[in-house]
This record gives structure tokens, C-alpha cells and sequence, in this order.
């Protein structure tokens, strides 16, 4: 088992390119670490830096407190799931699993035993005689995964695993992980673009854009509490809605006037603004779809509306608004707290109101897009 350091780490390209910009991290021994990021961030070109199989331009990657910038990537003791299996179409399942140990020159009585140990806990057993092509995408990544589970290297490392699979198959394999983790207690780095992936998987997560970390922390730390815009918008879904509004302090109390609304931020944010000496003035308040709700016509705290699009998930509604200055919201209305008959009259161009509480308010910097609070 090992940690993984990072030191202003850099990566430039031979067109000059920068991809990866001084990037410094701590990853904990058995810590399961997630990169995510839109595409072209640098997630995994980081990866790859730590597997080797990208040259560093500049700074350090220890695992286990031993610099590895000029390891190859067999001598640095890792195990690398890539996102297209790479397994050997020639070679059956078990031939697969136990190439790597075959090139150790390990007995075959042991390297049975790896492999299909490796196959009864992902479920593969039944498989081991066949070819890949016989398998599906689900089976394959098992596959893959059971291939570097064998190496019992320090640093699992998994380059977008389940972007190849269908919904429901991400779902399963999603889960797989999780207990596969349990199981191999190892170090785990792992790259997604999949924000679901992140949240649920990860120990920590690393928000990346254009090859620079946004912000690092416990899923629940980047829900709740975001840096800044990007973080907010990416983290959850659908993604926070975004409203420039006017923050105004009166009697020591803090309130957003949006779309003509008055709405007061109480609680603890309240305090957290006071704590933080925020100045009133122009700001970008975001408020997350599953915290806005419906409200009757005429409160000073009840924002006009009307549908443009209504989604039905089963469970919710996903309300798709415009208010009167074309700005465009979105709502997450629970199924339950709707009637039969309210559902009917959801339609398009439907006028409705909706508010928000104050403690559910995040407020940014307008210019810059930090968290005024938290960033």
C-alpha cells in the first residue's frame, strides 16, 4: 500500500502546449481519490504522469516517498484499468488475467490461485475459457480490472472505466467498485468526466479545468460548499442555477432581491455573511434545482414563472422556467407533493411562482466567480 505526492507538477507539449498547470496533491495510503473534469482538463494526462506512460516537464510524483519521474512504468508498482479493456483478443479470460504474472515468471500453482481468486470475487468464474469477444462490455471490464487486481501493486490506478458502458451497466459496475474497494483496500486514483461517478465513489474528489485544479475535497465539501462558479455548476445535477441579483443589508440583515422578489437569507448563511463582512452590491446568486419550490401568487418572496419545458423522471418533475427578464431556471419538483390534476396542468407556457430559502443560497463574485463565502 502507498501514498502518492505530487509537486508542482507540469506538462508541456512539444507544440507548446501547457495541459497539466503546477499541480500539487496528497493522496493518503488507501484513500480513494477521483479526477474529474470536463474533456481536455488534464485528468488523465495526469494519470498517465503517475503511471508513467507520460513523460513529467516539470516537478515531482513520489509513491511511497520514492520519486518516480524516471521509473518505467512496470518498476513503479502500479496497476493501470484503461477505458478500452486492452485485452488480448487471442487469449481467453484466464490467459488475460494471468499474462502479467507469467512475465514475472511466477509458479503456475500460484498463478492459478490469483487468477481465479481474482475471478470469483468479480464474478467472472464461469468465463474464464472464453474469449473476449464472447463477453459483453460489462464482462470485459471485469476482466480488465481482474488483470490488474492480480499484480497486488500499491497504486490501482483506472483511466475512465465505465465510459463504454450503458446507464444501467455503469450503475452495476459503479457499485462493483465500491465493494471491489473494500476488498483490495489499496490506493485508488481514478479519472471520470462523470460527476455521479465522482460523488459517489470518491474518498476526495479533484475538480479540474484547462489542467488546473478548481478545488479539492469530500464530495459533500465541493456540494455544499463550492469554491466557485464552475465548481457549482458541476457538481450536481441538473447543474445550480445561476441569477445576478442585488444583495442588500437593512437592520443587520442580509437579503436578494431577484426578479422584483424579496427574499431574506437567514440562518446560518445570514451569519456566515456577517462573519465574512460581505458589502452589498451586485452578486450572482446560485440556488440548486431541488431547493427551489413552488410558492403561492403574491408573496414578496414569489418569483413569477412560466414553463418551457416539462421533464417527468418518475419520481420528479424536472421544470424547465423562464421569468420575465428571460433568464432560464430550473426546478426539481417531487411527484408526491403533486396531484393527479396539478400534474395535467404543468404544461408549457404555464404561469407559476417559486421561491427559496435563504439558507440554501450560494453567493459568487460576479466578475470573478468566486464564492464569496467559502472561496
Amino acid at each position: 500500500m502507498a501514498s502518492v505526492k505530487l509537486t508542482d507538477v507540469k506538462k508541456v507539449y512539444d507544440n507548446h502546449v501547457t495541459t497539466v498547470h503546477d499541480f500539487n496533491l496528497e493522496i493518503k495510503d488507501k484513500e480513494f481519490i477521483v479526477f474529474v473534469g470536463p474533456s481536455g482538463c488534464g485528468k488523465s494526462t495526469t494519470l498517465r504522469m503517475i503511471a508513467g506512460l507520460e513523460d513529467i516537464t516539470e516537478g515531482t510524483i513520489e509513491i511511497d516517498g520514492v520519486v518516480v519521474n524516471d521509473l518505467q512504468p512496470k518498476d513503479r508498482d502500479i496497476a493501470m484499468v484503461f477505458q478500452n479493456y486492452a485485452l488480448y483478443p487471442h487469449m481467453t479470460v484466464y490467459d488475460n488475467i494471468a499474462f502479467s504474472l507469467r512475465l514475472q515468471k511466477m509458479p503456475e500453482d500460484e498463478i492459478y490461485e490469483k487468477v481465479t481468486n481474482a475471478a470469483e470475487i468479480l464474478g467472472i468464474t464461469e468465463y474464464l475459457t472464453r474469449k473476449p469477444r464472447a463477453l459483453s462490455g460489462g464482462q470485459r471490464q471485469r476482466v480488465a480490472i481482474g488483470r490488474a487486481m492480480v499484480r497486488n501493486s500499491k497504486v490501482f490506478l483506472m483511466d475512465e472505466p465505465l465510459s463504454n458502458l450503458d446507464a444501467k451497466l455503469r450503475n452495476q459496475m459503479r457499485a462493483e467498485i465500491i465493494l471491489l474497494r473494500q476488498k483490495l483496500n489499496t490506493t485508488f486514483i481514478y479519472v471520470t468526466h462523470d460527476q455521479t461517478e465522482a460523488m459517489t465513489l470518491g474518498d476526495r474528489i479533484v475538480i479540474m479545468r484547462d489542467g488546473i485544479i478548481e478545488q479539492v475535497g469530500t464530495p459533500m465539501e465541493v456540494f455544499e460548499k463550492p469554491h466557485n462558479i464552475f465548481v457549482a455548476e458541476f457538481i450536481g445535477a441538473p447543474k445550480m442555477n445561476m441569477i445576478k441579483t442585488n444583495l442588500v443589508k437593512e437592520g443587520g440583515c442580509y437579503y436578494v432581491t431577484p426578479f422584483g422578489a424579496r427574499i431574506e437569507v437567514d440562518g446560518e448563511k445570514g451569519e456566515e455573511l456577517i462573519q465574512k463582512g460581505v458589502k452589498p452590491g451586485p452578486v450572482t446568486l446560485g440556488v440548486r434545482p431541488e431547493h427551489m419550490v413552488l410558492a403561492p401568487e403574491g408573496g414578496q418572496d414569489a418569483i413569477p414563472c412560466k414553463i418551457e419545458v416539462n421533464e417527468m423522471m418518475g419520481s420528479e418533475l424536472h421544470l424547465h422556467l423562464v421569468t420575465e427578464d428571460e433568464t432560464r431556471l430550473i426546478v426539481r419538483v417531487p411527484t408526491i407533493e403533486l396531484s393527479a390534476q396539478q400534474r395535467e396542468h404543468l404544461g408549457f407556457g404555464t404561469q407559476l411562482y417559486i421561491t427559496f430559502k435563504g439558507k440554501v443560497m450560494h453567493f459568487f463574485d460576479s466578475e470573478s466567480g468566486k464564492n464569496l463565502i467559502y472561496g
